[in-house]
C-alpha cells in the first residue's frame, strides 16, 4: 500500500514547496512566434512544391533548415538565437507541439490505411513488402555496423545503433506515394493498390521493429529479455486492438453518435482513444507512434465514426500540426556539417544505401509475386520515398539518445532526397505499364460504383407503428443488408407531452409500453440479418410522432424505410399524415413499401417470408429511377430474381413526335438507350436484367405487365412534390400504389436539410 501511495506523498511534498508557477511571459511570447514562424515559412514552401508538382512535405522540411543554423543562423546568428534559444525548457515546449504532430499525422494516415485493400493484395503486398524490409534492413545494419565512431552517440552502443539505422532504412512514406499516385489518377489501378497495401504493410512491420528498437535503446543493451518484452508488448497490443480494441471502438462511436452525436463529439472520442493507446503504448516501452497509428486504422473500420470528423482532423493535421512539427524536424538540420567532406561522404553512401537496398528489395520482391519488370521498378521506384516516417524515425532516435546531430542531419537528408526523387521516377516506370482487359472492366465497375445511390447506404432508419407493410419492408431491408454492410435502427416513436427517451441497444428488448413492444418484436421477427449487420432498437417520445422520426433521421442516416400507411390511411394523403410529412420533410432518402397484402393481416400475425422471383422498374432515365433500378437490382441480386426494366412510351410522346414530324423510330431508340444505360448499372450489382419496351398510357401499362407477368415486387423511384398539404409522387405514382396486386416499392429524396 505504501508504494502504492508513494507518488502521491512525492508530489505532495512538492506541492508544498510553494505553487506552481505559470508560463512566463518571455517564455510565451517566444513559443507565439516560433510558431507563428514555422508555419508562415514551412505552408509558403509547402504550396511552392505543390505548384512545381512535388509533395508539399519536402517544402515543409525545408522552411525547418531554411530558419535552423543553415541559413537563418548562418545569415543572423543572433536573431535566429533570441528566435529559436538553446534552452532546454523552451525547446520542450515546440516538442510537445511537435509531437501532437507527428501522433495526429499517424492517425490520419491510420484512418487513410485500408486493411481490406492490404488482405485483397495479401500475396503480392506481402512479398513486396519482405523483400522491402528484409534487404534495406540487412544493408542498413551493416552499413550501422561499419560508420566510424564519430557518427555515434555511444560507440558501445553500436548495435542498437546498427539495429536502429536497419529500421530507419526500411521505413517507407505511405503520404507521400498516395500523395503521387492521386496526382497522377493511379490511386485505383492494379500497380497503384499494390503499391498501398504493400506500403501500408511494410509501414505496420516498421513500426513494430521501430518499437523493438527503441525497448532496446531505452535499455542500453541488447538482451533476449528486452527484445522479448519489446516483441511481446507489441503483439500483444497488436491483438487486443484488432480483436477485443476493434469491437470497443466501434462501440464507443456508436455510443458517441447516439446520445451526444455529431462531428466534434466523434472528433472528440477519436483524440482520447488515440492519445490513451499512444500512452499506452509508451507505457509498455513500444513507440507511443504506434498506439496512434493503430487507433487511426481502427477509427476508419467503424461504420459510425463520422467522415466529417475525420475531414476535420486531416485538415487542422495538414495546415497546422504536420508542418509544424516536419519544420520542427528542419530546425534540428545543420547543412553546414555537411559541408565537412567527411560527413558528405557519409552522407552520401547512406543515400546511396537507402536507395539500393529498398529499391532492389521491393524489385525482388514484385518479381517473386508475378508483377512485370516496369511494374516492379515502379514498386521501387515509390517504395524509395522515406518522407514523414523517416522523419519521425528520425526524431525518435534523437529522443531516445540514438541518434547524434551529424547523424539525424544526414537521415533527414535522405528523407527529403528520396521523396524528391519518388515523383518522376514514378511518373516514367508507370507510363510503361499497360492496362490488362481485367484491371479496365474492374476500374468501370469501380467507377459505377462510385456515383451508386445504393453503395453510400451505410445506415438505415425503420419507424414502425406495426402493421404487414414495415414487416415486408424488413424483409427487403434484410436483402439490401446481405449484398451491402448496413446498420439498422427500428424506432417506434410515441407523442407524449413529456418527452421521454429511452434506447435499447439490444434485438430483444424490454419495453414497458405494450404497443411498442408488439410493434417492434413483430418487425424483429421479420428480419433475417448476416452477422456482420448491427440491428438496434430505440422508443422515443416527443411532441409529435412525425418529428421524433425527422430528428432522429438528422443523425447521420442514409435512408428511411417505412411503411405506406403504418395502421390508418387518413383522408387527404397519400398514405397517412405521418408518413407524408416524414417523407416531404426527411434529410435524406426515403424507401416507402406498401405491401397490398390484406388489412386482416394488419396486426401481429408474421407475414411469411414473401419469395421474391420477378422485380419490376420503371425507368426514365431521371436520377430517381436509377435509384430504384439500383435497389431493385441489389434485391434481386441477394434473392436470385430477375428484374425487368421497362420505358413505357406514352401517348403524349407520340403526340410530340407527330408533331416535330418525327419517327416513332428515333422515340424508341432513345427509349432503348435509356434502358441499356440502366441494364449495365443492374448488371454491374450483379442482376439478372431483362428490358421491355411498352406503348400506351404508362400506368396502366405497367399494371397490365406486372399482373400479366407474375411479377411479385415493383420498384419505383419518384421525386416528391407537396398538393394541399400532402405527398404527392404524381399522377401514375399514385395510380400503380394503389391498384397494383403486388407489393410495391417507391425511392424518392426530398433533401430537406431543414428538418434538422
Amino acid at each position: 500500500m505504501h508504494s502504492l501511495l508513494e507518488p502521491l506523498l512525492v508530489a505532495s511534498a512538492v506541492a508544498e514547496k510553494g505553487p506552481i508557477k505559470p508560463l512566463g511571459h518571455h517564455e510565451l511570447l517566444l513559443i507565439l512566434l516560433e510558431l507563428a514562424l514555422l508555419l508562415l515559412v514551412s505552408r509558403g514552401l509547402g504550396e511552392f512544391m505543390r505548384r512545381i508538382k512535388q509533395p508539399p512535405v519536402v517544402g515543409e522540411l525545408l522552411a525547418g533548415v531554411l530558419l535552423g543554423p543553415s541559413v537563418f543562423g548562418w545569415l543572423l546568428p543572433n536573431l535566429q538565437g533570441n528566435i529559436f534559444p538553446k534552452s532546454q525548457a523552451q525547446s520542450d515546449l515546440l516538442s510537445v507541439v511537435s509531437w501532437l504532430g507527428v501522433l495526429f499525422l499517424l492517425v490520419v494516415t491510420g484512418l487513410e490505411t485500408d486493411l481490406n485493400l492490404i488482405v485483397r493484395k495479401g500475396k503480392t503486398a506481402l512479398l513486396i513488402s519482405l523483400g522491402g524490409i528484409v534487404i534495406p534492413f540487412t544493408t542498413g545494419l551493416g552499413l550501422g555496423w561499419f560508420l566510424p565512431d564519430g557518427f555515434l552517440v555511444n560507440p558501445n552502443q553500436r548495435l542498437v545503433f546498427s539495429l536502429f539505422i536497419a529500421t530507419a532504412m526500411s521505413i517507407s512514406a505511405v503520404p507521400v506515394i498516395a500523395k503521387v499516385l492521386m496526382d497522377l489518377k493511379l490511386i485505383r489501378r492494379d500497380i497503384g493498390q499494390v503499391t498501398l497495401a504493400a506500403g501500408m504493410t511494410d509501414d505496420t512491420i516498421g513500426w513494430i521493429l521501430l518499437s523493438v528498437v527503441s525497448g532496446l535503446a531505452s535499455s542500453g543493451k541488447f538482451d533476449f529479455q528486452t527484445v522479448f518484452r519489446s516483441v511481446g508488448g507489441a503483439v500483444l497490443f497488436l491483438g487486443i486492438a484488432f480483436t477485443v480494441g476493434r469491437s470497443l471502438m466501434a462501440w464507443v462511436f456508436r455510443w458517441v453518435d447516439n446520445y451526444i452525436g455529431g462531428p466534434t463529439a466523434s472528433l472528440s472520442a477519436l483524440l482520447v482513444l488515440a492519445l490513451g493507446a499512444a500512452a499506452c503504448t509508451h507505457n509498455l516501452g513500444i513507440e507511443a507512434a504506434l498506439g496512434a497509428f493503430v487507433t487511426g486504422i481502427l477509427a476508419g473500420q467503424s461504420p459510425r465514426f463520422s467522415r466529417e470528423a475525420g475531414l476535420t482532423l486531416e485538415l487542422i493535421t495538414s495546415g497546422f500540426l504536420a508542418p509544424i512539427f516536419f519544420a520542427t524536424a528542419g530546425l534540428k538540420v545543420n547543412l553546414l556539417q555537411m559541408l565537412n567532406p567527411q560527413t558528405l561522404g557519409i552522407g552520401l553512401i547512406v543515400l546511396g544505401v537507402a536507395c539500393f537496398g529498398k529499391f532492389t528489395g521491393a524489385y525482388i520482391g514484385s518479381r517473386v509475386g508475378g508483377l512485370t519488370h516496369w511494374e516492379g521498378i515502379a514498386m521501387g521506384s515509390g517504395m524509395n520515398a522515406r518522407g514523414a516516417m523517416e522523419i519521425i524515425v528520425a526524431i525518435i532516435g534523437v529522443s531516445l539518445g540514438v541518434l547524434n546531430p551529424q547523424m539525424y542531419s544526414i537521415i533527414v537528408m535522405v528523407a527529403i532526397v528520396t521523396s524528391l526523387m519518388a515523383p518522376p521516377l514514378l511518373r516514367w516506370a508507370l507510363s510503361n505499364v499497360a492496362m490488362s482487359e481485367e484491371e479496365v472492366q474492374r476500374l468501370e465497375q469501380e467507377e459505377l460504383a462510385s456515383r451508386s445511390f445504393i453503395k453510400r447506404i451505410r445506415r438505415i432508419l425503420m419507424p414502425t407503428q406495426g402493421g404487414p407493410n414495415v414487416r415486408l419492408a424488413a424483409q427487403l431491408v434484410s436483402h439490401l443488408a446481405h449484398q451491402n454492410p448496413l446498420e439498422v435502427t427500428v424506432l417506434f416513436a410515441k407523442s407524449d407531452k413529456n418527452p421521454k427517451t429511452k434506447s435499447v441497444d439490444a434485438v430483444v428488448t424490454e419495453v414497458k409500453d405494450s404497443a411498442a413492444e408488439t410493434a417492434i418484436d413483430t418487425v424483429v421477427g421479420e428480419f433475417h440479418l448476416p452477422a456482420e449487420a448491427l440491428l438496434e432498437t430505440k422508443v422515443e417520445s416527443g411532441q409529435n410522432k412525425a418529428e421524433v422520426i425527422l430528428k432522429q433521421a438528422c443523425r447521420g442516416y442514409d435512408l428511411i424505410v417505412i411503411g405506406a400507411t403504418e395502421r390508418q390511411r387518413s383522408r387527404g394523403s397519400l398514405f397517412s399524415l405521418l408518413v407524408d410529412q416524414v417523407v416531404q420533410e426527411a434529410p435524406c432518402a426515403t424507401m416507402v413499401v406498401k405491401s397490398n397484402l390484406s388489412q386482416a393481416q394488419e396486426d401481429i400475425s408474421p407475414i411469411g417470408d414473401r419469395k421474391i422471383s420477378h422485380i419490376l422498374v420503371p425507368t426514365s432515365g431521371t436520377e430517381y429511377s436509377q435509384y430504384a433500378v439500383e435497389v431493385g437490382s441489389t434485391i434481386a441480386a441477394q434473392t436470385g430474381a430477375t428484374v425487368t426494366l421497362v420505358n413505357v412510351v406514352n401517348r403524349t410522346q407520340q403526340e410530340y413526335v407527330l408533331f416535330e414530324e418525327q419517327t416513332m423510330h428515333s422515340v424508341t431508340d432513345i427509349a432503348r438507350q435509356i434502358l441499356y444505360h440502366q441494364a449495365e448499372i443492374g448488371q454491374g450489382l450483379g442482376a439478372i436484367v431483362k428490358t421491355a419496351i411498352l406503348t400506351g398510357s404508362p400506368e396502366l401499362e405497367i399494371l397490365k405487365f406486372a399482373s400479366t407477368n407474375q411479377v411479385d415486387l415493383i420498384v419505383m423511384g419518384s421525386s416528391v412534390r407537396t398538393v394541399s398539404g400532402r405527398a404527392f409522387f404524381g399522377h401514375r405514382t399514385d395510380a400503380i400504389l394503389n391498384k397494383a396486386s403486388c407489393p410495391v416499392a417507391v425511392i424518392t429524396f426530398a433533401g430537406n436539410s431543414s428538418s434538422c
